[in-house]
């Protein structure tokens, strides 16, 4: 059916050229069904390696499958730090923390290759490695109420699945814009709350205009001089060991590992609002153990496009 003339307007897009930024990925309805979509593809998978240091919602598609999966450690400069030896039909799923990992999993790649299973959810902007699965949640870099993105060769046929709806779960993106973020943040965990155990669709229509009408350079210029700015003023200080910023593509946040236990609370006070990733690892791990403590001491700074170079100084000033 052909779309509908005339009625009342809706929002005016900036709908450019077709983006060509991950045009050739699977859109999907979430970052969680990314990957779910992915283990399905797979001819057959005994088991799934995953980190410790990673988010609860990994669990959903396995525990949705059946799939069986172990965990895996990493060491201080967030790589694995075990000589993991993958049996037969099983995979390795490996996470590009922060956005800063990429030349680290393109050696993985060498050694893995089509055993490997990228977990971009981070790292909006790497590069899709040819003949490498991975999955993206673009909602961590921009303004979009949902959405995911998978890469594997020969997927299972997509348009099985029915496409999504959105609109519901857009109140703490457009609260954010009249009242603040603060009014909105309750609608943000609800509407997060939302995608939780969700069927696999494919991405909305309006998810998908929000996303087609970003300008991803532009992002990528702010978000790469933002950092560069952070870790100029805060390396010195910063125990977390950061690659060359030539070695990754666009960061998602400037990790600043700190044994600062007031930082937060303190930068939260003065309306930095700093997100706690993955609060499941103090309860998979010891207090004794790095993933507890990189959990707990890792800052995540926003370096985001929606802020500048007196906006990072500032924040330097009040670490």
């Amino acid at each position: 059916m052909r779309q509908e003339i005339g009625g009342y307007f809706s929002f005016e897009l900036n709908q450019r050229e077709k983006t060509s930024f991950h045009s050739n990925g699977i859109y999907l309805n979430s970052g969680r069904n990314a990957l779910e979509y992915i283990l399905l593809s797979l001819p057959r998978i005994s088991k799934l390696w995953i980190p410790y240091f990673t988010c609860d919602v990994i669990l959903e598609p396995l525990l949705k499958l059946g799939i069986l999966y172990n965990f895996y450690h990493i060491n201080e400069r967030l790589e694995i730090c075990e000589d993991i030896q993958l049996e037969s039909d099983e995979y390795l799923l490996v996470t590009n923390y922060y956005g800063i990992k990429d030349k680290y999993i393109q050696e993985l790649s060498s050694q893995y290759s089509s055993k490997l299973i990228v977990d971009n959810a981070q790292a909006l902007f790497a590069e899709p490695i040819k003949w490498v699965k991975s999955i993206y949640s673009p909602r961590k870099y921009i303004g979009i109420p949902d959405g995911g993105i998978a890469y594997i060769k020969d997927g299972i046929d997509v348009h099985q699945f029915d496409i999504d709806v959105s609109y519901d779960r857009c109140s703490h993106l457009l609260k954010r814009i009249d009242l603040g973020a603060g009014e909105g943040y309750m609608d943000f965990k609800e509407n997060s709350y939302k995608l939780q155990g969700q069927p696999i669709k494919r991405m909305s229509r309006l998810t998908q205009n929000l996303f087609q009408a970003v300008n991803f350079d532009q992002i990528r210029n702010i978000r790469r001089d933002n950092f560069r700015l952070l870790h100029g003023s805060l390396s010195q200080t910063n125990k977390l060991p950061i690659p060359d910023l030539d070695s990754f593509s666009c960061p998602m946040v400037y990790p600043y590992y700190t044994d600062d236990c007031t930082l937060k609370k303190r930068l939260i006070e003065n309306k930095v609002f700093i997100a706690t990733y993955w609060p499941n690892v103090f309860e998979w791990c010891s207090s004794a153990s790095l993933e507890y403590n990189l959990a707990d001491g890792i800052i995540a700074i926003p370096v985001d496009q929606r802020y500048t170079s007196s906006d990072m100084s500032e924040i330097s000033s009040l670490i």
